[in-house]
Parts: structure tokens; sequence; C-alpha cells
């Protein structure tokens, strides 16, 4: 297979007409590209060039191989260039995982941040459930996930890197006509007596409320399970219950409900950036990475 290095440096040699003239416009010496000349010969089988006192001309080949050259040169021009415009954010594409509650709060703030910065990236984002996301992250279908856990279901795998962003604790939501409404705070034993509103489908926060109940000391009785945290706010300033929720799940409270920080201890979820570790960031997953940081830094729930 004919060397790439030393078409290049043939076709230089083809431009100028001179091996002195090549050898002065790339800092080589005149033996070393007629060196890289006779060898890029013996590779195609036969001479290139022609030799003489004013310089040398082309064979027949040698012409042949030095429009080649030419187009190589192009084209490495143009990869070089097109290489840049992703490692500057200039192109390019970034497909990002996250979950509701975190697409409904920090999320947000991060996006628009990124695109006012770099606005020739094409931003992409999936939103699923934790089996979900590992799919996606697992298929490549995204770069990188938002994800969650608990104390006592940590998100440990050999195959991953996780960058823990900021702790989400959770809150109480009660009805405004609830006796412990205007409180500062509550604990969940004084509770113990209240139908509670949980999570349908076995969502990780109904295993929290049933963890933190069972810590306090009673079995909560449940009342309805919800779909989704509007439902369950929903349910709360009927009066049909309490409820536990994320504080990142709580951006828009609706008329009719309380919310009354849980003291510690209480079922903190840790909110997770997680990729595969043989998987690279791109220079655009970084800088998004980046302003995830500064968006939990900002609006972060602790």
């Amino acid at each position: 297979m004919l060397d790439v290095r030393r078409i290049l440096v043939f076709t230089e040699v083809a431009r100028r007409g001179s091996v002195t003239a090549t050898a002065r416009a790339l800092n080589y010496t005149p033996s070393a590209v007629s060196q890289q000349v006779s060898r890029l010969e013996a590779e195609a089988g036969q001479p290139l060039l022609e030799r003489h006192a004013r310089g040398v001309t082309l064979t027949d080949a040698g012409r042949a191989l030095a429009e080649r050259g030419e187009r190589i040169e192009r084209e490495l021009t143009a990869a070089e260039n097109e290489l840049a415009d992703f490692a500057g954010l200039r192109a390019g594409t970034l497909r990002i995982g996250t979950f509701p509650t975190v697409g409904a709060s920090l999320l947000p703030r991060a996006v628009i941040a990124f695109r006012e910065a770099h606005p020739d990236v094409r931003l992409t984002v999936r939103s699923a459930r934790i089996a979900g996301l590992w799919a996606m992250l697992e298929n490549r279908e995204v770069e990188m996930s938002l994800m969650w856990d608990y104390d006592w279901n940590r998100i440990d795998r050999e195959d991953i890197v996780v960058t823990s962003l900021v702790d989400d604790p959770p809150a109480l939501l009660v009805s405004k006509d609830h006796p412990l409404a205007s409180h500062p705070s509550a604990t969940l034993a004084q509770f113990a007596n209240d139908p509670w509103i949980t999570r349908a489908d076995h969502h990780p926060v109904a295993e929290a409320l049933a963890r933190s109940c069972h810590a306090a000391g009673f079995e909560p009785q449940i009342a309805y399970e919800a779909h989704d945290y509007q439902e369950a706010q929903a349910m709360v300033a009927a009066g049909i219950g309490v409820a536990l929720a994320p504080t990142l799940a709580l951006e828009g409270i609706r008329g009719g409900v309380s919310v009354l920080p849980l003291p510690s201890p209480a079922p903190v979820r840790r909110i997770l950036l997680v990729r595969m570790s043989d998987h690279a960031l791109t220079p655009a997953a970084q800088a998004f990475a980046g302003f995830l940081r500064d968006s939990t830094a900002v609006g972060g729930a602790s």
C-alpha cells in the first residue's frame, strides 16, 4: 500500500518542480525528500520523477499520482476543518437522556445555556424511566443520561462513570386545610394516621415512602396511587391524603397545596449524570455537563 505521507511529499515536489525547493518548504533536508520519493517509487513499482540538473519532471505515472495527491490534500484539509468544527462546537449532535422531574426542573436551564453558547450543535433529549435510560445508554442512543438513586439502591456498575450532581431531599405535600399546613416543617410520625397518596407502578418514590414510614414506626394507609406528581398534587388539594415528593418535582405547586420540609433523616435521592465508561465524552457533551453543574449550583435541591 502506498504511504500517504510520502504521497504528500511527492505532491509538493511535483508542485514546486524541485527537491531543494520542497525541502525548504517542508523544513526537510534535500536528502530526506529524495529518500521519501525513492521509497514511494519502490512502493509504486515504477519511476515517478525524471531528475535532471534544473530540477525534476514527472513521468505519466507521476502526473497521475500528483493529481491524486492534490485530492488527498484537499480531503485531509476538509477533514481537519470538520474535526475543528466538532471540537469548537460549531457542528455535531448531542443526545441526552433524562427523566421527568429533572426534565421539568434543572434540565431546561442547562439546555437554554448550552443552545445560547453553541447554537450550531443539534441537541436532542430523550425522557424515560430508569430501565429505558439504561437501554438508551447501552445502545448508544444517548451519550449520557441524568439518573437518580437512593441510599438503599445505589447505582454501582463497573462499566459506567457516575457523576453526582445534587442531592434532592423530599417534602410533604398536604392540603391547605390540613391541621399541620401552616407548620414550618413536619415529621412523618405526625402523619401516621393520615391516608397517603403514593406513586403507582412500583415507582421508586413509593418505595421511599414505605421505607420512611416503616422507619418512623407505622405502615402508610394508601388512599390513591398517582401516575405523576401533578396528579398527586390534585388529590392532595382535594383532601384525599398527604404525599411525599422529591423537591425537584415541586417546580409548580398548585393552589390548595402546602409544602412542608422534612427534617433529617429523610430519603434523599441523588441526581446523577451517567455515561458508559468505554464511551469518551465529545466536546459537546463535556460542555453540556458543565452547564448541568452550573444549573444544579443555581437551582439545586440542596
